[in-house]
């Protein structure tokens, strides 16, 4: 009942399951998807790799990380041992401007812990969304430097979030991997996984933070 797995599926997409079965992707879209029909799919919409229109009818909950006229999304959902919950950030568009709380960090509460996914995030946070986003104990990472955040913002995210453990994703190439594993590695230990799986829960946290590097892309 304490433990979660967690498995890269590729890209922002996690697939989460908790004791219950209750299983989760996050930024499920039409190209990298698990293979299995998660219970409960988030989505944000700064890109389609990380959404879809067209979800699979048997999701029981498609949770949208955005609304419509730029107002924040709210989502507070609990299903069997699991609660899912987001904190609306705002995006950049192409043309340089900002849409109002176009993405949303998606938080999961399962198995006592609180797995927070940051989405496509483009900018650091503020005190009130630390605030709403609480103690976290792992945190799923974008990494590409570019289209969200660039390295020095999303070292300052981690380093404000104060998780356990770090997971990167949207990563896109080994190159962009390796810079920001060279400046993480200045922080925290950074382990290499062999497997895309990972079993965790408030016992097998690192005693100090950590970035665990799960195979994918």
């Amino acid at each position: 009942r304490d433990q979660a797995r967690l498995t890269y599926i590729g890209h922002s997409t996690f697939l989460i399951e908790s004791a219950q079965l209750v299983r989760i992707a996050t930024d499920y879209n039409d190209y990298v998807r698990p293979s299995i029909v998660p219970d409960i799919a988030t989505m944000n919409h700064a890109h389609s790799t990380h959404y879809t229109l067209a979800p699979d009818p048997g999701i029981k909950y498609v949770l949208h990380g955005w609304a419509d006229d730029q107002k924040p999304a709210r989502v507070d959902v609990q299903y069997k041992d699991v609660r899912v919950r987001n904190v609306p950030t705002n995006v950049r568009t192409f043309e340089g401007g900002t849409e109002r709380h176009g993405n949303s960090i998606f938080i999961f509460e399962i198995a006592n812990l609180c797995i927070a996914h940051l989405g496509h995030l483009h900018h650091t946070l503020t005190q009130q969304q630390l605030n709403e986003i609480g103690r976290v104990d792992v945190v799923l990472v974008p990494v590409d430097g570019s289209y969200t955040l660039d390295l020095d913002g999303m070292v300052e995210v981690l380093h404000a979030l104060k998780a356990p453990l770090m997971i990167p994703m949207h990563y896109f190439s080994a190159y962009t991997l390796d810079n920001f594993l060279q400046r993480v590695r200045q922080d925290w230990d950074v382990e290499m996984a062999q497997v895309p799986s990972l079993v965790v829960s408030k016992t097998n946290l690192p005693a100090k933070p950590k970035v665990i590097v799960l195979p994918g892309h």
